[in-house]
Order: structure tokens, then sequence, then C-alpha cells
């Protein structure tokens, strides 16, 4: 049995393997299976270059970001995070703008948005880029809200809602900043995968990997003959908390960059983990569900393909 495991081991990497390039996250799936010491330090290699890999493009070195909260610190954390975003490519629609416009073409309704228009949207990604970088310190409320509030697709009430928790917290001396997994930016996200336990960062990435590979067969090779299936994944919290930033996660640095991210969710934010265990419960009894459609031979075919 471990015989022909191994070959079937050999035989996903020979098919994903290039010659001179990356095998990609396939790899990440056997180490966080194989479930030791020496397969979690290659994990917590792999998802710290990878985690770093925006910052070296850059060329922002991340142990050289000034600390501190003098003005001359902060101009520099600025000035790396305007730096991160030259030659960024907007994105005008994430994955569910993109189902959505094929949807409604095709007459299927689907759960109405609850939470921002597009999560690459510039404003968010400004701010996100001042996070990564300074932490949550360098980044006000009102400033975190306002950019929010220009994408916002969802019930107005909910932004008033986060603002008066905040400021209730304030008045009564807690700093709710400083509890959010970007307390620290990517410094913090760094040290949460060095000092994560190994059995748990295996855990993690079996979680996230078996997650984005269930999806993955259920947007390409079922939703297009079964919408239903797209409309009970879109009604569901982690639709907005997981699929939308990072759920997908194709083979390449974009891919690696997705489970990456879903990693580090699931390590540092409270409850992230229960809820991806819950949603892949309920894509495993989608899975299940008899009708499967055969996968097409074009996956870009599948919901009428990109839209052009």
């Amino acid at each position: 049995m471990a015989f022909i495991s191994a070959i079937h081991r050999v035989a996903w990497l020979g098919a994903l393997a290039r010659a001179g390039s990356s095998i990609s996250w396939v790899g990440w799936v056997f180490w966080a299976i194989d479930d030791t010491p020496q397969s979690a330090g290659l994990l917590r290699e792999a998802l710290t270059e990878t985690l770093q890999r925006p910052f070296q493009r850059a060329g922002v070195d991340v142990t050289q970001i000034p600390q501190g909260d003098d003005d001359d610190a902060f101009a520099a954390r600025q000035a790396m995070a305007a730096q991160l975003l030259i030659g960024r490519r907007a994105i005008g629609r994430d994955l569910d703008g993109i189902l959505r416009t094929h949807a409604a073409a095709a007459g299927i309704d689907l759960p109405a948005l609850r939470t921002v228009s597009n999560p690459f949207d510039q404003a968010l990604v400004k701010v996100g880029a001042r996070l990564m970088v300074g932490g949550a310190d360098d980044v006000s409320l009102e400033e975190l809200t306002e950019a929010w509030e220009s994408v916002w697709a969802g019930e107005p009430e909910h932004i008033e809602r986060i603002r008066a928790v905040h400021v209730a917290a304030d008045r009564s001396g807690v700093d709710l900043h400083a509890r959010s997994p970007l307390a620290d930016g990517l410094r913090g996200l760094l040290h949460a995968v060095e000092k994560a336990d190994d059995r748990l960062l295996c855990a993690a990435v079996r979680a996230c990997t078996k997650g984005s590979g269930a999806l993955m067969k259920l947007l390409m090779e079922r939703a297009g003959d079964e919408p239903e299936i797209l409309a009970t994944l879109m009604d569901d919290s982690m639709w907005d908390q997981w699929v939308r930033v990072g759920g997908v996660a194709p083979a390449g640095r974009l891919g690696e960059a997705a489970i990456a991210l879903s990693t580090v969710q699931y390590l540092v934010v409270p409850g992230w983990a229960g809820d991806l265990e819950r949603y892949l419960m309920l894509m495993d009894d989608l899975l299940s569900t008899p009708g499967a459609a055969e996968a097409p031979a074009d996956p870009a075919a599948t919901l009428g393909g990109p839209p052009r």
C-alpha cells in the first residue's frame, strides 16, 4: 500500500512539475499529509517565502521596516506601502462579480451581496498595504471605515455598528486594533507561522488545500449545470470570508499566495478554522450528492467562460 501511495505521489508531482519550475502548492499537500517535524519545517519555509514575495518583488526588506511612532518612521513605512503598489494590476471584478454576471445573463438568482462589491478594490488595497507594512497603528479607524464604506454593498447599518463597537471599546480603554490579526502587519503573520505548532500547521495546510480542491471541483465541474450549488456556496459567510479572498487556488504563485493567506487566517483569526471545517463539510455534502456533471473539456467554458 505504501508503495502504491509513493507511486501516486510521484505521478502527481511529475504531471505538475515542469523543467525548472515550481510544483506549486501540490508539494505542500504531501508535506501536510506527512505531518512530521521535517515536513512542517518545509511548510514553514514555503509559507514564509510566499508571504514575503510581494515585499521582495517591490524591493522592500521586511527586516528593515522602521519601528516606532515618530514622524520619520511613520513616513518611511508609508513610502514602503506605496512602493508595494507600484506596477500592481487593478482588479475590476473579483470571482464573485464574474459569477454574478454570468448567472444574471442566464437568469439565475443568487444571494445578494452582503459585504463589499470587490475585496480587491484600490481603496481597500491601499489601506491593506499600509496595514501589512506598519500594522494596525498606522491606519486609523476612520480611514479603515471610510475605505470599507466606499465599496460596501451590504446593509449600511453594519458599518455603523462596527464604528459604534470600536468607539465604545475605546471609551472603555480597550484597543480593538491591538487584537487584530494585522496588529503587527506582515511581521505578525510571519511570527504566527514561525511559532505555530508543527501539527497545527500541517492541519491548517491540509484543511486549506482540501478546501480549495473541493471548491474548484464544485465550481468547475458542477456549478455550470447545477447553479443551485453556487447559490448554496454563496449563501454562507465563508463565501465572503474565504472564497472571495483566497479560496480559489490555481497552480502557480497565485495559488501559493491563496493557500498561504488561508493558512494564516486558519492560524490567527479566532473562529476561522472552525468555520472552514464547517464549510468543508458543506462542500463534502454537495460533492456526494447524486447528479454530478462530467467535467468540461475546457474549464473556461464553465458558466460561459470569463467575460470578454
